[in-house]
C-alpha cells in the first residue's frame, strides 16, 4: 500500500471517529437538555400566521414536540379541539395555539362567520302565529310559505304557494348557533344586571336565515308587499330533502273545483234574440 492510500484510509479513519465523538456529543447534550428541562410533550402550534377573527382549520395548525417547561398554560394537545374554532387574536407561525385566545363562533366573532360561502343572511320578522310559536332555536330548518296575490282585475285571486324548503335558521332575535345560553344586559333603570336564560327565550320577534341572493330577493319582495303574508313550517333535523310541492294552494283547489265567474252584461245581452 503506497503513502497516498495509507493517508487517504487515516483521513477516513479520522472522519468516522470525529462523526462517532459528535453523536455522542450530541446524545449527551440531549440527555443534559431533556435532564435541565425535562420530558417533551406535543401541542398543537400555528403553521403559518393567523389573522384575528380568522376561522381555523387543518391547513393553519400541525402538531409540535416541545420540552414541558417550556409549553405555555392552556396549550392544546388535539388539532380537533381547534378547528372550526376562531382566533380571539393574531397568532404568529410556530406559536402554540392557546384555549382562551380561540372561541366557537358566536355574537362575540359576528354572524358572517356563519353563513354559507354564496349565501347570505337575512332577517325576517315573525310573531307566535307565523312562527311554529316561537319554538325555533338555531340550527332548526323550516319551509318558508306565502301567500300571494295575482293576477289583475276580475282575474286577481291570492294563491299560497312554499316558496323554500330546508332553509336554516342562523339566528332567533340575537342568539346565534353555539353561543353561551345566557345574555347578561342591565335594566331599564342601569343599576342591576339581569342573567337572561336563552335556551327558554322567545322573547324575539324576527329570524335570521341562509338564502341564495335570488331567494333573498325574492322574500323582499314578498314582505315588502306585506310581512304578515308569510309563514314559517318546521322540519325534524332527520328531514333535509326537499318535497315536491306543486299545488298552489287557492279557493279552487280546497273545494275541489273551479269557481265559474259571472258573465258580464255585455255576453249576457249577445245571447238575447232581436226581433
Amino acid at each position: 500500500m503506497n503513502q497516498e492510500s495509507k493517508n487517504l484510509w487515516m483521513a477516513v479513519l479520522f472522519a468516522v471517529i470525529a462523526a462517532g465523538l459528535l453523536y455522542s456529543h450530541i446524545q449527551e447534550k440531549n440527555k443534559s437538555i431533556a435532564k435541565k428541562f425535562g420530558a417533551k410533550n406535543t401541542v398543537v402550534v400555528a403553521k403559518k400566521d393567523i389573522d384575528e377573527l380568522t376561522p381555523i382549520n387543518d391547513t393553519h395548525i400541525e402538531l409540535k414536540e416541545m420540552p414541558v417547561d417550556f409549553i405555555s398554560p392552556g396549550s392544546i394537545k388535539d388539532m380537533n379541539d381547534v378547528i372550526g374554532k376562531v382566533a380571539l387574536a393574531p397568532f404568529v407561525a410556530g406559536e402554540s395555539i392557546i384555549q382562551n385566545k380561540i372561541v366557537k363562533p358566536s355574537p362575540l366573532t359576528g354572524l358572517s362567520l356563519q353563513v354559507s360561502p354564496g349565501k347570505r343572511a337575512l332577517t325576517i320578522p315573525i310573531d307566535s302565529m307565523r312562527g311554529v310559536a316561537k319554538l325555533l332555536k338555531p340550527g332548526d330548518r323550516v319551509d318558508l310559505i306565502a301567500s300571494i296575490l295575482i293576477g289583475t282585475g276580475q282575474n286577481k285571486k291570492k294563491i299560497v304557494k312554499t316558496v323554500m324548503q330546508n332553509v336554516p335558521i342562523l339566528a332567533t332575535g340575537v342568539k346565534i348557533s353555539n353561543e353561551l345560553p345566557v345574555l347578561y344586559e342591565k335594566n331599564k333603570r342601569g343599576d342591576e344586571i339581569i342573567v337572561k336564560n336563552l335556551t327558554r327565550d322567545t322573547n324575539f320577534s324576527s329570524i335570521t336565515i341562509e338564502a341564495s341572493p335570488v331567494e333573498a330577493q325574492n322574500i323582499i319582495y314578498i314582505l315588502n308587499d306585506n310581512p304578515k303574508n308569510l309563514f314559517l313550517s318546521l322540519r325534524h333535523p332527520s328531514d333535509t330533502g326537499p318535497i315536491p310541492v306543486n299545488v298552489n294552494t287557492s279557493t279552487e283547489s280546497i273545494i275541489g273545483r273551479k269557481i265559474r265567474k259571472p258573465a258580464s252584461n255585455k255576453n249576457a245581452n249577445s245571447g238575447k234574440r232581436t226581433r
